[in-house]
């Protein structure tokens, strides 16, 4: 069954704050394999004028997934079923670096909800803000909820 194109627009709380650490910056870049001195020596951070490390730009898709996941995923209105979800598309937009001691907060937008040959294509957008409310990056991430072989077969 499709989803109900009345939550295209539909606007979830925002998240409690989620508190960026040095080693958390840390771990994400060494699990990319990425030795950028910026991600894991605050002086190299300094020098290149931030106040801190930064974090490797698909560093935000941590706390925006989970917040999507939490919210929109789990919406039990939305009806949406996971066990048939694959990520398909991922892109940022950054308004600054994401860097060691911001807290930051999501909120997660269902910005549109398509049907292609059974399949339900959801796109979620992830507004992150710091503590202080300023925008630091935006995440566009799109799921597609795979049709079940009857659907698919209906569809045609």
């Amino acid at each position: 069954m499709a989803l109900d194109q009345s939550f295209v627009g539909r606007t979830y709380p925002p998240t409690a704050a989620y508190e960026v650490g040095r080693e958390k910056i840390r771990e994400f870049a060494e699990s990319l394999g990425d030795t950028n001195p910026v991600y894991t020596d605050p002086e190299a951070a300094r020098d290149l004028g931030y106040p801190d490390v930064i974090a490797p730009p698909t560093f935000i898709f941590t706390i925006t997934f989970k917040a999507a996941g939490k919210q929109v995923v789990e919406d039990p209105q939305l009806g949406l079923d996971y066990s048939r979800v694959v990520h398909g598309d991922q892109r940022f937009e950054y308004t600054r670096p994401v860097r060691a001691g911001d807290r930051l907060k999501v909120t997660s937008i269902i910005d549109s909800i398509k049907s292609l040959a059974g399949n339900d294509i959801l796109s979620v957008r992830g507004e992150v803000h710091d503590e202080a409310g300023d925008h630091v990056a935006t995440s566009f991430t799109t799921l597609v909820a795979r049709a079940a072989d009857a659907e698919v077969e209906e569809s045609r």
